[in-house]
């Protein structure tokens, strides 16, 4: 019996997770019961599908950014026929696309003319050195 100081206690329901198949459920039928597994399973078997692509596109890009660290990008105007070698160049499988191709052979270019580059480093040398002799002329004026 109930009296007013014992209230009724409610049984509490069985918490079910929404991929929790239960087989004691009357109002679900086998067919819905097995499409259900069925689903599930199809989900379960494409996730190390989906965890591999994922690890490589995140290799991928890990790849890229360790490979850019030290690059710097240039846009750079280059003739017909210089496009066409270096198109060559990837189509032959020596560089991987025309922006390695380009930067190879400007490398390249520098290397060639190191004594050009030393000539410029000694004359922006002398206009540094010519432009700190007139500031210390402008300064020396307006003390």
């Amino acid at each position: 019996m109930s009296s007013p100081y014992h209230k009724e206690e409610q049984p509490i329901p069985e918490r079910v997770d929404d991929l929790m198949l239960r087989d004691d459920d009357p109002e679900s039928s086998n067919d819905d019961s097995n499409r259900t597994a069925s689903s599930v399973r199809d989900i379960a078997s494409r996730i190390p599908e989906s965890l591999s692509a994922i690890g490589r596109d995140i290799s991928r890009t890990i790849e890229k950014a360790i490979s850019a660290k030290d690059d710097y990008v240039v846009a750079v105007k280059v003739s017909p026929e210089s496009q066409d070698k270096l198109e060559a160049l990837v189509q032959a499988g020596v560089f991987r696309n025309r922006a390695e191709a380009a930067g190879f052979l400007i490398e390249e270019g520098i290397k060639t003319q190191s004594a050009l580059f030393e000539r410029v480093r000694q004359k922006l040398s002398e206009i540094e050195r010519l432009r700190a002799e007139l500031r210390g002329l402008i300064a020396d004026r307006t003390v």
